[in-house]
């Protein structure tokens, strides 16, 4: 076997060059590497291919004979070119950027994080009332295949641990975790979507746009590197990434069995709150939450204060923040729904940010504005758009109805 063309003995390279040679839950290999550190873990898996595996030999040959194969075209320093070109960062353990209740993961924590976007240790998401405690982070997860409801209910739950300081954690995918990043950007919030992939890879490409916001204006992450696929191998071991990056994780929508399922378990074994969100006991679409509530002991939350409650302190009080009106969004068609949830509470908006909010084309979000306008739902301002005033009326005051309730329930 040829010797790798880069410096073995460099703990970044030797870390980063794991991230790529190891499948992300591989247990026996990660606590293996653990165990040796990063550096001697490399010199061992070299010094085993120039020799020879042994595939019989114990669990750390049957390891090496799996992974001395990918030793043959391996050059980290291409993939932190990559990252380097598209403005990212390589964070490893220790770093001032790592997220330090992901070590709450143990033997199964990343070797290293690439990150697009703004570092996690720059916005301090550690769970309340510990000694990481900073900026609390809930994860928003659930079915792809979302009902109007899920979506709606996910984005309000965004916008309102939003108001309330709190960061975002999801996925990326379609359905409820684009609707709790999109809720999330459109409330000037911070959000993390946490992919299965490499952080080049844009997937899925329907979301292409909207991640590109994301790592713009919060964070893409990934523990494999740039040019790795995803796969569904991957996408469940990405799970435990959210629930161990959050405080708390809430199902807004999921079916009996679902990947959304898989994070609140893993949230579950952290020893992080679960909370699960209701839905008709007729749709299937939320079969997984009723699952969770009744046989997990999963909270049920049907608001952001109900959320915020899972992160908050004992004896903080959470701010309610102000539900959208429901009514706004009945009968829309989905890609309306998208717009007017993209357009701001309070000021207006170009179409260009609009569709960038909603992940739609700007020919999308005109059309959608004209069956929005037509309907007096959004009104013309200037070169821009905004939500017409009667709506925003309508808003303000379901906003303080819903503070008089939170007060109720703060009140002893």
């Amino acid at each position: 076997m040829r010797d790798l063309p880069f410096d073995v003995d460099d703990p970044r390279l030797a870390a980063a060059a794991w991230s790529r040679l190891l499948e992300p839950g591989d247990k026996v290999t990660a606590a293996l590497v653990s165990r040796l550190g990063v550096v001697e873990a490399l010199q061992w898996l070299v010094s085993v291919g120039r020799r020879g595996v042994d595939a019989g030999a114990g669990p750390s040959a049957q390891a090496a004979a799996r992974l001395v194969p990918r030793l043959e075209h391996l050059d980290i320093r291409r993939e932190l070119d990559v990252l380097a070109r598209l403005g990212g960062h390589l964070v490893l353990p220790g770093d001032q950027g790592w997220p330090a209740q992901l070590d709450d993961l143990g033997e199964e924590r990343p070797f290293a994080l690439w990150v697009r976007g703004r570092l996690p240790g720059e916005v301090p998401m550690a769970q309340p009332g510990s000694a990481r405690a900073g900026r609390p982070a809930v994860a928003v997860v659930g079915a792809r295949a979302a009902t109007a409801y899920g979506q709606r209910v996910a984005a309000e739950l965004a916008v309102g641990l939003t108001e309330a300081g709190v960061a975002v954690v999801s996925g990326g995918a379609y359905g409820i975790d684009a609707a709790a990043h999109r809720g999330t950007l459109t409330a000037g919030g911070y959000t993390v979507a946490i992919l299965a992939g490499g952080v080049d890879r844009l997937y899925p490409a329907g979301n292409a746009a909207l991640l590109e916001a994301i790592a713009s204006d919060g964070a893409l992450l990934a523990e494999v590197p740039p040019g790795c696929a995803p796969s569904r191998s991957r996408f469940l071991a990405r799970n435990r990434l959210i629930a161990a990056l959050a405080g708390a994780t809430v199902v807004v929508e999921a079916a009996w069995r679902s990947g959304a399922l898989n994070t609140a378990s893993h949230a579950a074994g952290l020893s992080r709150p679960v909370g699960a969100v209701p839905g008709p006991v007729t749709s299937m679409a939320s079969a997984g939450c009723h699952r969770l509530m009744r046989e997990q002991g999963a909270v049920c939350v049907t608001d952001a204060g109900e959320v915020l409650e899972l992160v908050m302190p004992l004896g903080a009080v959470a701010p309610q923040s102000p539900p959208v009106q429901a009514s706004l969004l009945d009968d829309l068609d989905p890609g309306a729904a998208r717009v007017l949830d993209a357009l701001p509470a309070r000021g207006s908006a170009v179409v260009p940010s609009i569709a960038r909010a909603a992940g739609l084309s700007p020919a999308e979000v005109r059309s959608a504005l004209g069956h929005l306008e037509l309907g007096g739902q959004v009104e013309r301002d200037g070169g821009a758009w905004r939500r017409a005033r009667i709506a925003r009326g309508e808003r303000g005051e379901r906003g303080e109805r819903g503070r008089d309730r939170g007060t109720r329930r703060g009140s002893p």
